[in-house]
């Protein structure tokens, strides 16, 4: 049985609040930092979390705080659970008070806008000393906090850590498997948030399933045709934190991304929608990002340029599907076309 550990999560949102109430279900000592006091209390006297949880009990173990060095003194694991435009700013404001030695997980699934750093990347510029993992898979927070069946996916270059991680995770209702592909499971993470925006708008303006099938397969081929490109290995995305995070993400009306698709394909202006979500959807920037990047590099992204053109120069769900019909009709499955 692993001894008690103490853990420090940086992000009180929905993610890091479910991953902070395992981390507690599993008797370690934990305290999650977030900015605002008043939510931070409420977790510490009444087991709420009145923003993402309002109607959950959170176990009692759990510990609140909006002073940084409090959460991350001593602790033995820091997990970073922020959006991807506040990471390096986290990361600095913590980096004087976590000690030598402390493991580094992020938890967020996006990327940096002014290098197109992933989270990893950014954790290890900042801290060039402390291992790092990162951990992925189609876990909707909502569903995690309620204690349902979930699987995910930690990936390390730090064989130990993942041992780590994945006994201070594991549950009766949470599994961990392992990976050695950090850049393909984060980008994995990331990349999918694109195509649930676009698998909402599909769902609002009443597509069939077989065109939901062909966006989702599409978009799998497309991801990694990227992500090999920027040297991932193609085999993570058949697995938990690949075509999983991709089908819950673009299929569930619980994802962040698919209700502001949701809601662009029942019309409404993209400002207005995320002003009502009140939280980070990272597919808007993520989209924009992977954008340019593609065409930077040359890779072909249709979906990712159809989006693109939707959100920001006033093209619609129609146009993009009707140009991907009517594209060069290529080959269907690209693993087996790579060159060793």
């Amino acid at each position: 049985m692993q001894k008690s550990s103490r853990v420090a999560v940086l992000g009180g949102g929905s993610f890091g609040t479910a991953v902070a109430n395992i981390i507690a279900d599993n008797n370690h000592h934990v305290r999650l930092w977030m900015r605002n006091p008043d939510v931070a209390s409420a977790i510490n006297e009444q087991h709420i979390n009145p923003r993402s949880f309002p109607d959950f009990v959170l176990n009692s173990q759990l510990k609140a705080t909006n002073d940084i060095a409090e959460a991350v003194r001593d602790a033995d694991y820091v997990f970073f659970a922020v959006p991807s435009q506040f990471s390096r700013d986290v990361a600095q404001q913590s980096r004087a008070h976590i000690k030598k030695g402390a493991a580094l997980i992020s938890l967020t699934k996006g990327i940096e806008a002014e290098t197109f750093y992933l989270m990893s990347q950014v954790l290890g510029q900042e801290f060039p000393d402390h291992s790092i993992a990162v951990l992925s898979g189609p876990n909707l927070a909502k569903e995690v906090i309620q204690r349902q069946p979930t699987a995910t996916v930690i990936a390390s270059k730090d064989d130990h850590l993942i041992e780590q991680v994945q006994a201070m995770l594991h549950t009766a209702y949470f599994r961990v498997y392992a990976s050695s592909d950090m850049y393909g499971v984060e980008l994995g993470g990331a990349l999918k948030n694109c195509y649930a925006i676009m698998c909402g708008m599909a769902a609002a303006l009443g597509s069939g399933q077989n065109t939901i099938g062909m966006l989702l397969t599409r978009s799998l081929a497309e991801m990694s045709r990227f992500a090999v490109r920027l040297g991932a290995d193609p085999m993570t995305f058949l697995g938990l934190a690949g075509v999983g995070d991709l089908i819950v993400t673009c299929m569930s009306p619980l994802s962040r991304n698919y209700k502001v698709g949701f809601a662009l394909g029942q019309g409404q202006e993209l400002e207005a929608v995320l002003q009502e979500l009140g939280q980070v959807a990272e597919g808007v920037n993520t989209l924009s990002l992977v954008q340019q990047k593609a065409e930077e590099l040359n890779i072909y992204m249709p979906l990712v340029n159809g989006m693109y053109d939707i959100l920001h120069n006033g093209k619609s769900i129609a146009d993009v599907v009707d140009k991907l019909m009517l594209a060069e009709q290529n080959t269907d499955v690209e693993f087996s076309m790579l060159e060793k």
